[in-house]
């Protein structure tokens, strides 16, 4: 029976991460997502049921748009499997519990905000009051109403901190070093984790994303790199594994 929900939190991970990629794809544009169809980027062909089924319809179709025959962003078949996998070591990880609704909210932003970041260098405000909104209530209905106004404290801290890493950032650099999305990114944070594990996720987040955006700055030139992405790898590394601030303090004392 365990296995058997491992494999339907994978094929619901299917389906939603290419919600997910719809939305991160259509917000930062202006886009409907939900009334309008899906289409052919290229012809702009309007697709059928059987043309979006997650994964298969790729491979049935050899990559390409079954009507123009151009080759398909392979961008959304990697979001699919990616978020197929997260939701079902979500549910492996955590069972069904409170724990389990966090951790999918936690993916759920991970697909997003990532698709939307990385193609348009653009955390949407609205993903962001969703997800607080989502955290908020799990929390209270978990912990209580007191604990969730703890949360927005915490949130508000974190958002303070990253705001003034981002005026230090300026001022260095002598240029915008964070977007405005990264930094309310943070005050997210802070409804599902403390302030302590929102700076490790800070640090843990710039160790990732320094070799990758010096190897971009080499090869491609490339000289704005979104932070977002890093950010949400971050946190869903520390809820999954489950570090706690007082296993960081204990490991700090050993030093």
């Amino acid at each position: 029976m365990e296995f058997t929900y491992v494999i339907i939190f994978f094929i619901l991970g299917l389906f939603m991460g290419s919600f997910y990629t719809v939305v991160g794809s259509r917000l930062p544009k202006g886009e409907k997502i939900i009334n309008d169809r899906s289409h052919c980027d290229n012809c702009q062909h309007e697709l059928t049921l059987l043309d979006m089924i997650p994964v298969l319809s790729y491979l049935f179709l050899r990559g390409r748009c079954k009507y123009c025959k151009e080759e398909i962003n392979p961008l959304s078949t990697s979001m699919e499997l990616f978020t197929g996998t997260l939701f079902a070591l979500s549910y492996f990880r955590f069972g069904f519990s409170y724990e389990l609704f966090i951790a999918l909210g936690l993916v759920s932003m991970l697909i997003i905000l990532s698709v939307s970041d990385l193609s348009y260098y653009i955390i949407p405000d609205e993903v962001l009051i969703f997800f607080s909104g989502y955290f908020l209530i799990i929390t209270t209905l978990q912990f209580g109403v007191v604990p969730a106004l703890i949360s927005i404290r915490n949130g508000l801290i974190l958002f303070g901190v990253m705001y003034l890493i981002m005026l230090i950032g300026n001022f260095l650099f002598k240029k915008e070093s964070l977007g405005g999305g990264d930094i309310k990114l943070l005050f997210v944070f802070g409804l599902v984790i403390d302030p302590l594990l929102g700076l490790i996720s800070i640090f843990i987040a710039s160790v990732i994303a320094l070799p990758i955006a010096l190897i971009l700055l080499k090869t491609k030139k490339q000289k704005l790199i979104p932070f977002g992405p890093f950010l949400l790898i971050a946190i869903n590394f520390i809820y999954f594994t489950g570090i706690t601030t007082k296993m960081i303090l204990n490991f700090i004392e050993l030093l």
